[in-house]
């Protein structure tokens, strides 16, 4: 008994962490190349809305994730051109799209409130993988936009760390005028950081409508959007950090559900706290081991650029 509970929330741990880690994703390069975006929350619900909107339009699951990403994507270039081009305060930039767009997809989600997905992302167990013992069950039968995340993980460390591209993305959120020295577009590269990872928190808000919560509700990212900047920070900024650590929040939510489904005497307001204080708890810990070791984010994170101050 305890193994199959165990299985079913580890199997549930990786569902339920990958809205984080592709939000989480997109925002470690907003990171490395300067920009702090603080409205992932509302871009994964705006992606949200407009991928369950696009799946009842079309009935295309591949044209809802598209469209999720891509309205994701163009809320992203709203907070781009505010930060990078008019030098507005990121911070306050961030906030704003996240009220903004709180409030935008509870108006544009009106007439669809309550209502169901008429379809939902399914699993794809993959052959010889999904076989092996304990781990095949967990990693290898899940939905296409988890092995997607597998993918990302892999091929953004390699870019970021192992490559031209990913150091003149590092090189704009460390050092932006060395950057413009050698040639490097920095307020360009910014925008394109920018909007990847609003499309990827817009694919995140796609993921949690077509398959955690197949249902379209005012508000129904829950805060993950601020779950996935902290795990930013408790992942040092590295994608593979970033993975562990989202599919332990995503646990923590699996744990909750699991010890409801099998009865335990414990407050069903309480558990829905678990992944929130989990939250709270990780941060303060990494923060202050991050504090003694002298490590921080990029330099110029939230520092804008102009040519002129190079």
């Amino acid at each position: 008994m305890i193994d199959i509970i165990l299985r079913a929330t580890l199997t549930a741990a990786v569902a339920q962490g990958t809205p984080l880690l592709l939000t989480a994703l997109g925002e470690i390069m907003n990171q490395r190349a300067g920009v702090l975006n603080l409205g992932l929350d509302g871009m994964m619900l705006f992606g949200a809305v407009t991928a369950f909107i696009s799946l009842i339009a079309s009935g295309s699951l591949f044209v809802a994730v598209l469209v999720g990403g891509v309205c994701a994507a163009l809320l992203a270039l709203i907070h781009a051109f505010l930060s990078v081009t008019c030098r507005v305060h990121q911070v306050i930039c961030g906030l704003a799209l996240n009220i903004f767009a709180a409030g935008f997809s509870a108006f544009v989600g009106m007439d669809y409130n309550g209502i169901a997905a008429p379809k939902v992302l399914e699993n794809i167990r993959i052959p010889l993988l999904a076989d092996i013992p304990y781990l095949g069950e967990i990693f290898f039968n899940q939905n296409l936009l988890v092995y997607l995340s597998y993918v990302l993980v892999i091929v953004l460390s390699f870019v970021m760390f192992r490559t031209q591209i990913g150091l003149k993305m590092r090189a704009c959120g460390e050092n932006p005028s060395a950057a413009y020295s050698t040639g490097v577009n920095v307020n360009r590269t910014r925008y394109i950081y920018v909007m990847i990872g609003g499309f990827l928190a817009g694919i995140g808000g796609s993921f949690l409508i077509l398959s955690t919560i197949p249902t379209w509700t005012e508000n129904m990212t829950g805060g993950r959007g601020w779950i996935s900047l902290a795990i930013v920070t408790c992942a040092m900024w590295k994608p593979s950090a970033a993975m562990i650590t989202a599919y332990v929040f995503g646990g923590m939510e699996a744990l909750a559900y699991q010890l409801q489904a099998i009865s335990i005497a414990v407050s069903p307001v309480l558990l829905k706290m678990l992944p929130y204080l989990a939250t709270v708890i990780v941060l303060v810990i990494v923060s202050i081991a991050n504090r003694k070791k002298g490590a921080t984010g990029p330099e110029a994170m939230t520092i804008p650029f102009s040519p002129e101050d190079s």
